[in-house]
């Protein structure tokens, strides 16, 4: 019986040892695959497998054995092993989002590959590199992987803040997706001082070193005043500091006298009462609004847009530089004009008492808004007056005054063409912006919230009209399969799993939201009422639009989610947008019958345009993020009570409840425990007084410092005693 136990027990061991071969094979594998490209020692690979003890060291040299006889690891030479799994090659974009790590973003992957800092090599956030994965996706999480190649770098300039020292100097960079300084010489700062902002241009980067070396290419002034500062957001995002003088001249040498021949071509709107509502400090004045009573509660209403493609021709010079800008940039301070002044606050601007020129849109209809006849073409008006937003307003609320009856009844037209929009699905998106008080010198006195009243949505409401008419013309103008090609402005439905990751949200402010019925639009809207004039109205209102899909321009019809239009387009603002420009040409084309126009020819152009959208709306956030952060700066030391806003394993996001500036708690600073991050529940869990912080938690906090450079706030809590 004991030879029999003892021949089982060494029959035994001899299978537990094998199992155990097996295990250092498949951890080895894993590591080594995971690090493909690196080799390592058989120390090391003992110590990364966990074996301990001399036994466990052997097991791990025969299971190097074993994977090298199975021709999937290597011997390097000098007792250096690799894995010979090299990863799938994928080519993307680096999304650098902080110091540690970023993602590679591959058109048409499911999932972003994560990429630690330290496997970037030199890339930077936005250049287009190589990238090699050595973990496939799982359990939620991301693929990981690596950077083999940089093929193209996104820019080799960059703004920044000069920190000049004895011996060298470093460009610290404004952007915060550049999460390295640049070196520069002392023989290549062209003059710059210490603390200047200027813009550096990267001329080499040597392998065993940390940082670029660059060079200054220009100077922009001193950090902190508001000139310097406004210019660096401009050089920072590409933006143009002014029009080459051969674009000022071509629109000065544009004739400014409208012809009779040319009254003759268009319908004539002069007699008809005409009118503008812009905001009061407005100079460009592109839409007008027109009103005829035709008598048994039926009107002819007017939507008069600029007649910009009169002026600015096909492939003249002031064509190709309002398509290279695709757009007006609005900065705190400052607007940067996509059109040279003459046309944009002279010709083009549908001034009071003055001819002007218009590509216009009629429509005729009763008193509950529904339409019984359009007219698209090219007219001439004559504004009989211009007011701003708070006069119009003025009026609504029953002062008397030039056009009252006229206003009162236009708005209440749009509240129920407004009314119509919801009934059909649209969603109503108020979101909270904010404006400065500014002194002499650009300095933010105050933040103050933007207001919107029933003058700015009586507008909007027949801007919608327009644009929505305009693109059902042209959709419906040629019947089948194959349309005619348009820009058309679409907004792709929401992506379900970030639905879901809302919904979730909004719970945690205690609002249900039933975002897995049909009606999609029902269930965000009751939201929006509910939160309406609640602290957590901000940031509920900003998520919800963040977890909506981007509106682009594209010549693919895909319809309008958000305004719940099958056909929309952008035709009332072709002073601040190309899109509009080519939506006008197009329209002339097909009101003359000609042939459909180039459609991949439109496609690019489309695509350039609302990249150059995407690139004007983070620079004018980088100037309200500017202002706020220099604004809070005169309050450091106070105390202000905030909404969780974000929470990640580095800090928590607050909000300022009264200014709408989001400041950070770092996670390091919250010294009454020791915090850990749950991932899955985006909240921060007390180890041992189990306190939770969570989205939606208000807080008091105290503005402890302030970053002009990166635009930080840095924030901690105040506790209650």
């Amino acid at each position: 019986m004991s030879k029999k136990k003892r021949k089982g027990t060494k029959s035994s061991g001899k299978k537990r040892t094998k199992d155990n071969i097996e295990l250092y094979k498949n951890k080895i594998l894993q590591f080594l695959n995971n690090n493909s490209g690196k080799a390592f020692t058989e120390k090391q690979i003992a110590r990364k497998a966990g074996a301990s003890n001399k036994k466990a060291r052997a097991m791990v040299v025969h299971a190097l054995i074993d994977l090298e006889l199975d021709e999937k690891i290597r011997e390097t030479g000098k007792g250096f092993y690799t894995s010979i799994y090299e990863g799938e090659l994928l080519k993307g974009k680096v999304d650098f989002v902080n110091p540690r790590f970023g993602f590679i973003v591959v058109e048409g992957e499911d999932h972003d590959i994560k990429v630690a800092s330290r496997d970037m090599g030199q890339a930077l956030d936005g250049d287009e590199v190589e990238v090699q994965i050595f973990k496939e996706a799982m359990d939620g999480r991301n693929p990981e992987g690596r950077v083999v190649q940089i093929i193209k770098r996104s820019r080799m300039e960059f703004v920044g803040r000069l920190d000049l020292g004895d011996r060298f100097a470093f460009v610290i960079p404004d952007n915060k997706r550049m999460h390295t300084d640049i070196f520069v010489h002392k023989g290549k700062l062209k003059g710059a001082k210490n603390n200047d902002k200027v813009i550096v241009r990267i001329t080499s980067w040597p392998e065993d070193e940390k940082s670029p070396i660059g060079e200054v290419v220009k100077i922009l002034g001193k950090a902190g005043d508001n000139t310097a500062e406004m210019h660096s957001i401009m050089a920072e995002f590409g933006l143009p500091f002014e029009f080459e003088e051969k674009i000022v001249e071509a629109a000065e040498r544009i004739p400014g006298e409208i012809t009779n021949d040319e009254i003759k071509k268009r319908r004539d709107f002069r007699d008809v009462t005409t009118f503008t509502i812009d905001p009061v400090d407005a100079k460009d004045f592109d839409d007008a609004l027109s009103f005829v009573d035709l008598g048994d509660g039926m009107y002819e209403i007017g939507v008069h847009i600029a007649d910009v493609s009169h002026y600015v021709t096909p492939d003249s010079v002031l064509d190709k530089e309002a398509f290279a800008r695709a757009t007006s940039v609005y900065l705190v301070d400052r607007t940067i004009p996509m059109l040279p002044e003459r046309l944009s606050n002279d010709l083009c601007s549908l001034r009071p008492n003055e001819d002007r020129l218009t590509f216009s849109a009629t429509f005729k209809m009763d008193d509950n808004g529904t339409v019984k006849d359009a007219w698209f073409g090219r007219g001439v008006i004559h504004s009989d007056r211009r007011f701003s937003y708070e006069e119009a307003q003025e009026l609504i609320e029953g002062q008397e005054g030039d056009f009252a009856d006229e206003i009162r009844l236009l708005n209440s037209i749009a509240k129920k063409l407004k009314a119509k929009r919801y009934t059909k699905g649209a969603i109503n998106f108020e979101t909270v912006e904010v404006k400065f008080k500014l002194d002499e010198n650009g300095k933010p006195l105050g933040v103050i919230p933007k207001v919107r009243k029933d003058a700015h949505k009586m507008i909007e409401e027949f801007m919608l009209l327009a644009n929505k008419s305009v693109a059902e013309k042209v959709y419906h103008k040629k019947k089948g399969k194959e349309k005619l090609t348009f820009v058309y402005r679409v907004h792709d439905n929401p992506d379900p799993d970030r639905l879901e990751t809302f919904g979730k949200f909004a719970a945690r402010f205690g609002h249900k939201v039933d975002l897995n019925s049909e009606n999609i639009a029902k269930a965000l809207n009751t939201l929006m009422d509910e939160i309406e004039g609640k602290p957590e109205q901000n940031i509920l209102e900003s998520l919800a639009i963040r977890t909506m899909a981007k509106a682009i321009y594209t010549t693919e019809e895909r319809g309008h989610f958000g305004l719940a239009f099958d056909h929309y387009t952008h035709f009332t603002s072709p002073i601040r947008r190309y899109p509009d420009v080519m939506v006008h040409r197009l329209l002339q084309r097909y009101l003359d019958d000609n042939e459909t126009a180039e459609k991949g020819l439109f496609e690019n152009k489309c695509r350039h345009s609302s990249e150059m959208e995407r690139r004007a709306t983070e620079a004018e956030r980088a100037s309200i993020k500017y202002k706020q952060v220099e604004y809070m700066s005169d309050h450091v030391g106070e105390e202000f009570n905030g909404i969780v806003s974000g929470v990640t394993d580095w800090g928590v996001y607050i909000e300022i409840t009264d200014t709408a500036c989001e400041g950070m708690i770092r996670v390091a600073d919250l010294d009454d425990d020791y915090y850990e991050f749950d991932e899955k529940n985006m909240r921060l869990i007390g180890q041992r007084n189990k306190r939770i912080i969570t989205l939606g938690d208000n807080m008091k906090v105290r503005v402890v410092r302030t970053d002009l450079d990166k635009r930080n706030i840095d924030l901690e809590l105040v506790y209650n005693d």
